[in-house]
């Protein structure tokens, strides 16, 4: 119960905002038309701007965005935004004010018997029928039931019906959706082919850097021990040991490069023992929502692991929040949200590894949004598919 009045809740304020668009592009409709026949490349960008902001909040409120098209150089390519602007402005003013007026009913019909008696005789309170004495009153709070088990039910079918319109309006048409699917491809491929050649170059260089450093001292340590050896035996045994600790030494840093490129963990706990991992070991006081995960192919898993350890780093190094959380969830995508309660404006252009971060996204055709505003929280959401 509490999910769905949380739920009735976000879509009253997701339809109430829709009022307020609703009205302004009544306003809008009729110079935006005659707009079109006479200024049509300034008409046509504006009109490109608010249809865009339409697909963000639709895209907010139902969790899955909407391709943005590119920008119209005709009429005919803003026909879907020109019918998005005409239905919006005529219905959704009056949607929006319906599924905030049950509510909002609810409340004040228990609200009605503390107030009934202060109002003028000849102008009652009518909530659905005039109160006019302390029985009618009685009833008001069972006419609140009434209206919250309704509100329960119309206002989310009100606020699907509203989103479900906008999206079928404002999607792109098939052949651009396919234009725009192929560009997506493509540059989802020169994400992985970066993605992967990025790797290569981090295993290269901790190999050599690493691995091939310590193994040559190794090597140099043994060369040390058999001049020993034919010198004075004795003097060898703390030279092996030396060269034991080196070779341990190597060891571990082989084992460190083999779990950067798969964690072994992964293997033995699944994503969500991974990631409590990592969580334990975090600076930031962490807590861990797992709802509906099941396993994932491997290359997915990995990719998720180290976009929440390098979202974990970023919160430890950059946000100063005091605590964090991290939700891991899947239905026909595996969805992954960090949230911490720092102090925000986190960019990705100022090198805190979020670009990388979405380079790594890209590569799975995933996405990637953050939601990072001055002053927090962060949130920073990763969509990967299940299809491998």
């Amino acid at each position: 119960m509490r999910e769905r009045v949380a739920a009735v809740w976000g879509t009253v304020r997701y339809l109430l905002v829709g009022a307020l668009t609703g009205l302004v592009s009544l306003v809008l409709l009729p110079f935006m038309l005659v707009s079109l026949l006479v200024a049509r490349p300034t008409a046509l960008r504006l009109l490109h701007d608010w249809a865009g902001r339409e697909r963000v909040r639709v895209a907010a409120f139902t969790g899955a965005p909407i391709p943005e098209p590119a920008p119209p150089e005709r009429v005919w390519d803003a026909r879907n935004d020109v019918a998005w602007l005409v239905v919006h402005g005529l219905t959704g003013t009056v949607v929006g004010l319906l599924g905030f007026a049950l509510p909002a009913s609810a409340v004040n019909a228990v609200l009605v018997p503390f107030y009934w008696w202060a109002v003028p005789e000849d102008d009652p309170v009518t909530s659905p029928y005039p109160v006019t004495s302390w029985l009618g009153a009685a009833f008001m709070p069972l006419v609140a039931v009434g209206y919250a088990l309704l509100s329960l039910w119309f206002v989310p079918w009100l606020g699907r019906l509203q989103s479900r319109a906008a999206r079928a309006l404002l999607s792109p048409p098939a052949g651009a959706r396919l234009a725009m699917r192929v560009a997506e491809l493509t540059a989802s491929r020169a994400a992985a082919l970066e993605a992967h050649g990025a790797e290569l170059r981090r295993i290269e260089r901790d190999l050599h850097d690493g691995t091939q450093n310590k193994l040559v001292a190794v090597a140099m340590h043994l060369g040390i021990v058999e001049r020993a050896l034919r010198r004075d035996p004795a003097a060898a045994l703390p030279m092996v040991l030396t060269a034991q600790d080196a070779v341990s030494d190597a060891l571990s840093g082989l084992r460190g490069v083999v779990r950067s490129i798969y964690p072994p963990v992964l293997s033995e706990r699944g994503l969500d023992g991974a990631v409590a991992g990592l969580i334990a070991s975090s600076g930031v006081p962490c807590a861990l929502t797992v709802t509906d995960l099941r396993r994932a192919p491997a290359a997915v898993e990995s990719a998720a692991y180290f976009v929440v350890a390098e979202a974990l780093t970023n919160v430890a190094k950059h946000s100063g929040a005091t605590r964090c959380e991290v939700r891991l969830s899947a239905t026909d995508h595996l969805l992954l949200d960090v949230w911490d309660d720092g102090h925000g404006g986190a960019d990705e252009e100022h090198g805190t590894g979020l670009a990388g971060i979405r380079r790594r996204v890209t590569a799975f055709d995933g996405t990637m949004t953050l939601d990072s505003p001055v002053g927090g929280p962060t949130t920073l959401r990763v969509t990967l598919p299940l299809g491998g």
